[in-house]
């Protein structure tokens, strides 16, 4: 297979599952390492992935990719960890769901639950929550992020600054070794910090491609966490400096 040919399926492998491996796409392809370097090298020099240690995944640099690229990347990766995280979540309490893909993943799995009191600055989560006849939805104010329907700015902070929760469920775009969360946009950094104070319980959801991904902006350290629901074990000296926060870490299946 000429690498023309080649090109779009890594880029559809390296979308499903969040990485590309080369030993993995050699013998998926059944042609030598050297052949995928160098289809991995043009691939990253056109831009359309970025090289990581042993393989490649989807480009992010100083801008998020896309939110429909986002919402395939890894996806059953973001259903199992959807699926964890809504079993410890009880009925009547007071919740805040954040902005990000996984986070919606996870509103998925509570049209069940009973009694709950929703606040969200996710459009499509009020969208999907909305079928919930048992619970109620509140929507913040602020400025429409037309890209993902997330909701930003002073009117959003005003609005979650009036709750108390009894936990949020928040993600992030990138994570760093030092357990940061990292993401890209300065007004919804300043959210997602409000969120963490208002709340007595904090969840993260976040799979294990946000490891590989670089973002400029920190929101906060996993010490600020309850609880983080993932995909993939830790590095050990991550998992030590959880253990030492209290942040539990909590792995799908």
């Amino acid at each position: 297979m000429v690498n023309n040919l080649r090109s779009p399926k890594i880029i559809k492998l390296a979308t499903q599952r969040g990485i590309v491996r080369v030993e993995e796409l050699a013998e998926f392809f059944s042609v030598s390492l050297q052949t995928i370097r160098k289809d991995l090298n043009k691939l990253c020099s056109d831009g359309q992935l970025e090289r990581v240690h042993g393989g490649a995944i989807i480009p992010s640099h100083i801008e998020n990719i896309k939110y429909e690229q986002r919402k395939s990347i890894n996806l059953l990766g973001k259903q199992s960890i959807g699926q964890e995280c809504a079993k410890e979540i009880p009925n009547d309490i007071c919740l805040f769901m954040g902005i990000g893909t996984s986070t919606e993943t996870a509103a998925k799995l509570l049209l069940a639950h009973k009694n709950l009191l929703i606040v969200t600055n996710n459009l499509n989560i009020a969208n999907i929550l909305k079928k919930n006849i048992q619970s109620k939805v509140v929507v913040t104010g602020g400025n429409l992020r037309k890209s993902d329907g997330a909701l930003i700015g002073q009117p959003a902070l005003e609005t979650i600054q009036n709750f108390k929760f009894d936990l949020a469920i928040i993600g992030c775009s990138a994570l760093d070794t030092q357990g940061n969360m990292l993401d890209f946009d300065t007004q919804e950094i300043l959210v997602n910090q409000s969120i963490i104070s208002q709340a007595e319980k904090t969840y993260l959801v976040a799979d294990h491609t946000k490891f590989l991904r670089k973002a400029p902006i920190k929101i906060a350290s996993l010490a600020k966490v309850d609880c983080f629901f993932t995909d993939n074990k830790l590095e050990r000296r991550l998992v030590e400096k959880c253990k030492l926060w209290s942040t539990e870490v909590r792995y799908s299946k």
